[in-house]
């Protein structure tokens, strides 16, 4: 969708809020809790959780954290003039509170709490158990009044590392039953997260998680895939992506953010074992071994086939 940018907030001396509207101030497409669109600036294509009502909505807005040292699509944004025009994805969703659960506990960090925004909505709209556990360092919180105003009985605000790792070990351990847990916030403190959760005993089933992007990974070692429609084998070179290796030879596949996250570069695989690196597919998609990523992930020692 082409969609013009009508406001720009600074809500941290890092981070600004962006809204977007049809130009024609048509009602946008509806989306659930936790949904996030891709925003093409430039050459770049990223992820940004949308903050607002999914409901008939009339703009989309979006917050977004600037990194001079990233890959440059935050500090492209941050420098749109008002009025500009913006290719931006439909919404999509792998973070949607799940409607059964008795009790939902949201944890983020930093600008990991935009998606919380939309789950703090819902549950408020529809009546469900809510509490959220926010860590942020002193003057660097985003949406933090706005977090406030949901009015939720059990919100709690961390502003050390101590303070949040006391907080984290009780509540981990003191959930009613049918607590699902969400999760959003950098590397790091997502992974402590897990680890915590995984060893005060909740089931993979019940925990959720949205990181910012495909973490840096390694190279990764060489391996071949061969496409059987063409009976072409590619060799993919050591810090060469399936996708770049692919391009090379001419054979093209869609494709928008190269980071693992939008799931539009999908291949079906034959044969082999993918290595995933993805943040799109479920463990179970990741398990059944029969789609890949071909932006970030790759090949095991065997041969890969795909269906190309």
């Amino acid at each position: 969708m082409s969609l013009t940018l009508t406001s720009v907030v600074d809500l941290t001396s890092q981070i600004r809020a962006f809204t977007l509207r049809a130009p024609n101030g048509a009602v946008l497409p509806e989306f659930v809790p936790g949904s996030h669109i891709l925003v093409r600036c430039g050459e770049r294509t990223n992820a940004y959780s949308l903050t607002g009502s999914g409901v008939h909505p009339l703009e989309y807005t979006i917050s977004v954290l600037r990194l001079p040292g990233g890959a440059g699509g935050s500090t492209a944004l941050h420098a749109l003039p008002l009025g500009t025009t913006v290719q931006v994805s439909r919404p999509r969703s792998a973070f949607a509170p799940v409607a059964t659960a008795k009790h939902h506990l949201l944890i983020a960090a930093g600008i990991g709490i935009t998606p919380m925004l939309s789950h703090l909505a819902a549950a408020r709209d529809w009546n469900r158990s809510v509490s959220l556990l926010y860590s942020y360092r002193p003057g660097t919180a985003a949406h933090l009044d706005e977090a406030r105003g949901f009015g939720i009985d059990d919100l709690v605000e961390s502003t050390t590392r101590e303070q949040f790792r006391r907080t984290l070990e009780q509540r981990l351990r003191s959930q009613p039953v049918g607590t699902h847990l969400y999760i959003c916030g950098p590397q790091g403190f997502t992974d402590a997260v897990l680890l915590a959760a995984a060893e005060a005993g909740w089931p993979d089933k019940r925990v959720h998680y949205e990181l910012f992007g495909a973490a840096t990974l390694d190279p990764g070692a060489p391996f071949t895939v061969r496409l059987a429609r063409s009976a072409r084998s590619v060799p993919v070179a050591a810090g060469q992506s399936l996708l770049e290796a692919l391009e090379a030879v001419g054979t093209a596949v869609l494709n928008l953010c190269r980071r693992g996250i939008c799931g539009e570069c999908a291949l079906p695989v034959l044969a082999g074992k993918p290595q995933h690196r993805d943040l799109y597919l479920s463990p179970e998609g990741k398990a059944a071994n029969d789609t890949m990523m071909c932006c970030v992930s790759r090949g095991h020692e065997n041969e890969l086939e795909l269906d190309l």
